[in-house]
C-alpha cells in the first residue's frame, strides 16, 4: 500500500516550468518598483515632519520670550541678543528665547532670518536629504509653517 502511494505521489510532482518561474520573477519586480519610490517618499515626509516639529518648538519658545519683551528684535536665540540673522541651532540643548533646552532631531537646523518689533521668522533645513534638500519656513506674521520664504 505504502508503495503505490509513493509511486502516486511521484507521478503528479512535476515541479514548475521555466516560463511559471519567469512569471512570478517578473510580478515580483514589478510590486518591488512600485513600492520602492512609495517608501523613498514616505522617508521624506518623515524628514519633513521633523523638520516642521522643530519649527513649532522654536517658534513656540521664541512666542514664550515675547509675551514679556513685546518686541521680537530683543529675542534671544543662539545666546545673541538681539536675536543676529542667519544665526542656526543645531542639535541639543540650544539657546532659544528663554529656554536653553531646545532639542532638535538629528540633522536638522534651525536659522534665524530676521525680526521686526511684531514678527519674525526662522528657516529650517535637513542635512539628511541630499538631492533637492526641503526648506520650511516659519513666519508668525504669515500665519506659520510653510515653503514660501519669508518677507522679511
Amino acid at each position: 500500500m505504502l508503495a503505490r502511494l509513493h509511486k502516486r505521489m511521484n507521478k503528479e510532482e512535476e515541479g514548475f516550468t521555466l516560463i511559471e518561474l519567469l512569471v512570478v520573477i517578473i510580478i515580483i519586480g514589478i510590486l518591488a518598483a512600485i513600492a520602492i519610490p512609495v517608501f523613498l517618499s514616505q522617508k521624506q515626509k518623515g524628514y519633513e515632519a521633523s523638520m516642521k516639529s522643530d519649527l513649532r518648538t522654536a517658534a513656540q519658545e521664541v512666542e514664550s520670550q515675547n509675551v514679556d519683551n513685546q518686541d521680537y528684535t530683543k529675542t534671544t536665540f543662539k545666546g545673541a541678543t538681539p536675536a543676529v540673522a542667519a544665526a542656526a541651532i543645531t542639535g541639543s540643548n540650544q539657546s532659544v528665547g528663554n529656554s536653553t533646552s531646545v532639542n532638535l532631531s538629528a540633522g536638522n537646523s534651525i536659522t534665524w532670518v530676521g525680526s521686526t518689533v511684531t514678527s519674525f521668522c526662522l528657516m529650517a533645513t535637513t542635512s539628511k536629504v541630499a538631492t533637492n534638500p526641503p526648506v520650511w519656513y516659519y513666519e508668525n506674521s504669515a500665519g506659520g509653517i510653510s515653503t514660501t520664504p519669508c518677507t522679511q
